[in-house]
Order: structure tokens, then C-alpha cells, then sequence
């Protein structure tokens, strides 16, 4: 048989079987002397044993070592071989069996939602897996052809994925090259210009190579192309990573995963069942979860796992928040990977308030504080339900910004937003709408109710000193209430009628309360 050299290819070539009376086509996409991996339409139709025909060598006698979906990996056979002694047959199947569990890893790598590429210490590309290719668009030739860090990240410019402008990308492709070298394993979030933002992390390999992981927000990557680079990869990530097989036993378990489930090496090498992990001292359970439903978490957990692929928020007894993803395995198993997000969801926390809320008082901004108006309003619509609002404005407060300047002035805004808080009922939501203007809603409220808390409110506040230097003074408020009408055009109507009795209570002399009266019936009105 002519010599076979190890290589990358796309080879045509046909399997034969039952006789050469069935056959089925295939792609030959790895080649050795000694094994082939081939592709199909589906190998659940492939034997264990089978002959392949390439174009221009000559039959071979295959072994099926291992198989997923559409690829399988195949050992070549001598027909007219001699009886391997028992000592050889054993060595071989042992070859055999970590060619497999290799290959079989390899296979795993496709089917990861997570990008990932394996750099030799020369930064040149050993292995580049399917969700990094369609993340950033590359085509299989490049991929396929060993391709160096600065070839993949000048192909990222090239299509315009960086939202970075023109004159800095090569600045931030030298930075990126530079910690990539380095081997910083600090996470950098690179932002594309679809508006996703990835996280982008390095780990240094054992061999001197590099793994690079890019994580769309909670995702999370582990790669190799070899058994053990790919476990010892596995092993300096920083998230957790565990893969089950098809009866949720534990068949790897990386170090970060394990000090999460306070779990030793000894005892994570002994497969415990991932149920078993769950109910180690309530490690994790669902956020802002009872007390009394944590003892039931642990079984519900579980069948989340079993139901195959999801997405799961976590949460620490120390309160942080992990997301963890479900991804199911061509051989029936399970891959867990858990990504500590806490700074994500703190961040996002942070943002959230400062997107709705009054950076000098804390209330609500006047933009969230309509959408709950408008909210109501739907309600009120929907079902009949009373809704009202009132609108308060400080008396004279120029005069108080003039005289005492405006920390003073800004003094009294946070004295009459505290007399709101304190006055309003539980289900009041109080806003400020800008300067010295403020609203309050209230959800089910009559007109006759309203008044009652906006006269809390006035006592309130004429109530509330402020201090300027060495003086003290007080300040008052007028208050304008209104109640929807089904007459009213929408929020904006019952806004406005808040706001006209609020100047009629402005006219006539200022810190009352004037209820909003809609005007008698045109015919009336002509009597």
C-alpha cells in the first residue's frame, strides 16, 4: 500500500459493505498512515467494519474507533494480518481507546456554543472549532490552513466586525497580539459592530501555546486538540466546566469546578452523580429563592439537566450570580459550563438605576416615572380602575436659590423628596419631573383619597426644616389633584389637569391642595 502522510484533505471516497452491495458516500477530511476521519450525511448507517475506496490508492479495510452526528474516525486494518499476540492486542486497544477518547473531545469541540481557537507556541492556529468560524464569519479554507493569530484578527478587521474607528485598529490588533503573547489571562469585552459584545480571554498552555476563548456575554470556551493539552487547557480556565454522560455521572470536572462543589481530585475522578453534586450544601440555587423551597431546588435542578439544553441563573449563598449552560452531547451526555457573571449583573444593576432614577433625590426620573403613569392608564382602561395623580411645586423657590445659592436650593429639593416618601402610601410611586417639580401616582385611588395623601404631604413638608449656614427655615408646597376620567384622551390630559389645579392652587395664594373638577356640559354651561 502506497504511504500515507499525515494531512489535512477533503478527499472524495465510498464505503463499502454487506458483500459491496451497499455503499454510502463520504468526505475524507484527516489522513494518516495508521487512521482517517471521515464525514457523511449521518453515520448512524456506517458498520463497525467496512472497506473505503479513495481515488487512486487502494482499498482499504476500516474499523469504526469512534462516531458523532455526520463524522466518524476509522482505524485501518491489514486484511491478511497475522493474530496480534495477547500483550500486543491489549496495547493496542489501549492506543486505540485514547485515539478515541481524543477524537471523540475533538468531535465534543463543534458542538460548544462558545468560540475557541488552540495557537501553537509559534501563534499559528492548531485548531479552530465551528462556533468561533461562523462567530466571525471564516471561511473553512482560512480556518483549515493553520492560520496565525494576526491573519484571524486582521481577518475580523477586514469584515468590519470591531466597532473601533478606522485610524485605532491597527493600534488595538497590535495590543491584542501583544496579550496574547504575554499570556494575560485578564478578560478583555471586545464590542462588534452588530452591537454584541464578547469576552475575549487568554490561557497559556502547558507547551507553550496559547488558548483563546471568545465568549458572547455568558458563554464560555474550552478547547484542545489533543486529549491532554485539551484537559491541562481545561484545567487553567477561569470557569467551570463539567461533562456528564448520558446517566449524569461526572466524567470530567475541571479545578475551578471543583473547588466550586468542594470537590478533590480523588473524588471527582470516582464519576459521583451530578445529583449528588447539587445537593452538596446547597452550593447553588435559583436567585432571590425562599428559604422553604431550597430543600426541593436540588430534584428540580436535575431535571432541568436531563431536559438537555437551557441557559440557568445561579446564586451563591455569598451572593454571587453564576450562569450556567446546558449544551447536550451527540453520545446522550451533558456539558455544564459555569461562568461567574456577578460583575456583569451589578453593573447592569447600576445601570438600570441611574437609567430610571434622580441622581439628587433617588426618586424616579421623569422618563420611568410616565411609564408607570402610562402603565396605570392601561389599566385603568382595561378594567375601571381609579387612577390619580397629583403635582407638587415648591413655593417661591427662586427666592430660596437666590438668597442661599443653590446647594441650599438643592438641600430643599431633597427635604421635600424625603416628606414625599414619608407621606405617600405604599403603593404611591413619587417622581421628579424636573427642577422643583414633582408627581406622585397613585394606583386605585379616588379623588377624595388622593386628597388625604396630598395633605400629608403638604403637612410634611411645611413641617421639614432647612438649614442654610447658621439660619433655618421652612418651606411649603402647592399641590394640584387629579383623577382620570374616561372623557380623557390619555396621560397626558390627566397630567394636565394635575398641573391646572396645581397653578389654581399656585393663584390662590400657594401651599394648598386644589382638586381637578372637569368643567360642566356645554348645554348646562349655557344655562
Amino acid at each position: 500500500m502506497s504511504r500515507l502522510v499525515s494531512e489535512r484533505t477533503f478527499l472524495a471516497g465510498k464505503i463499502f459493505f454487506n458483500f459491496g452491495q451497499s455503499s454510502i458516500d463520504c468526505v475524507v477530511r484527516r489522513l494518516t498512515e495508521e487512521a482517517a476521519t471521515l464525514e457523511m450525511e449521518s453515520s448512524l448507517g456506517v458498520p463497525e467494519r467496512f472497506q473505503l475506496r479513495l481515488a487512486g490508492r487502494e482499498i482499504l479495510t476500516c474499523r469504526v474507533i469512534w462516531r458523532s452526528d455526520r463524522q466518524a474516525g476509522v482505524a485501518f486494518e491489514q486484511p491478511n494480518s497475522i493474530e496480534p499476540a495477547a500483550g500486543e492486542e491489549r496495547e493496542r486497544s489501549s492506543d486505540a481507546l485514547m485515539r478515541s477518547q481524543m477524537l471523540a473531545l475533538r468531535a465534543a469541540l463543534d458542538h460548544v456554543p462558545t468560540g475557541i481557537v488552540l495557537l501553537d507556541s509559534h501563534l499559528r492556529a492548531r485548531l479552530i472549532n465551528r462556533s468561533f468560524r461562523q462567530m466571525w464569519h471564516l471561511p473553512d479554507e482560512v480556518a483549515d490552513s493553520n492560520p496565525s493569530i494576526l491573519t484571524l484578527l486582521h481577518h475580523g478587521r477586514d469584515i468590519g466586525a470591531y466597532e473601533v474607528p478606522d485610524p485605532d485598529l491597527d493600534a488595538l490588533i497590535a495590543e491584542r497580539v501583544r496579550v496574547i503573547e504575554s499570556g494575560d489571562p485578564t478578560p478583555i469585552d471586545v464590542r462588534r459592530t452588530n452591537g454584541e459584545v464578547v469576552r475575549v480571554q487568554v490561557t497559556p498552555l502547558p507547551d507553550g501555546g496559547r488558548m483563546l476563548t471568545y465568549t458572547p456575554v455568558t458563554d464560555i470556551v474550552r478547547t484542545s486538540d489533543e486529549l491532554k493539552r485539551l484537559r491541562d487547557a481545561l484545567e487553567n480556565v477561569q470557569d467551570g466546566v463539567l461533562l456528564l454522560d448520558a446517566d449524569l455521572h461526572a466524567t470530567f470536572m475541571n479545578r475551578r469546578m471543583r473547588r466550586f462543589w468542594e470537590v478533590s481530585e480523588d473524588e471527582a475522578a470516582s464519576r459521583p452523580t451530578y445529583s449528588s453534586l447539587v445537593r452538596r450544601l446547597h452550593r447553588a440555587s435559583a436567585p432571590n429563592l425562599p428559604s422553604s423551597e431550597l430543600a426541593k431546588f436540588p430534584a428540580r435542578r436535575v431535571e432541568e439537566v436531563k431536559a438537555g439544553d437551557h441557559v440557568r441563573d445561579l446564586q451563591t449563598p455569598d451572593g454571587r450570580r453564576i450562569r450556567a449552560h446546558c449544551t447536550t452531547m451527540s453520545n446522550g451526555g451533558r456539558m455544564l459550563t459555569y461562568v461567574d457573571i456577578t460583575d456583569l449583573t451589578q453593573k447592569a444593576a447600576m445601570l438600570e438605576k441611574l437609567a430610571t432614577t434622580d441622581p439628587l433625590t433617588g426618586l424616579y426620573n421623569r422618563r420611568h416615572f410616565l411609564n408607570n403613569l402610562d402603565a396605570e392608564w392601561s389599566r385603568f382602561q382595561r378594567y375601571y380602575r381609579s387612577v390619580s395623580v397629583l403635582m407638587l411645586d415648591i413655593d417661591h423657590f427662586k427666592s430660596v436659590n437666590d438668597r442661599y445659592g443653590h446647594a441650599v436650593g438643592d438641600a430643599a429639593i431633597k427635604a421635600v423628596a424625603t416628606a414625599c416618601l414619608d407621606g405617600k402610601r405604599k403603593s404611591d410611586i413619587v417622581g421628579r419631573l424636573g427642577g422643583e417639580e414633582f408627581a406622585v401616582l397613585l394606583p386605585e385611588t379616588s379623588l377624595s383619597r388622593a386628597r388625604t395623601v396630598a395633605e400629608r404631604i403638604r403637612k410634611r413638608v411645611m413641617s421639614t426644616p432647612v438649614f442654610a449656614d447658621k439660619l433655618q427655615f421652612g418651606l411649603t408646597v402647592s399641590i394640584g389633584i387629579a383623577e382620570a376620567t374616561v372623557s380623557m384622551s390619555g396621560i397626558d390630559a390627566l397630567m394636565g389637569a394635575a398641573d391646572h389645579a396645581l397653578y389654581q392652587a399656585k393663584a390662590e395664594g400657594r401651599n394648598r391642595c386644589i382638586v381637578w373638577m372637569p368643567p360642566p356640559p356645554a348645554n348646562k354651561a349655557a344655562e
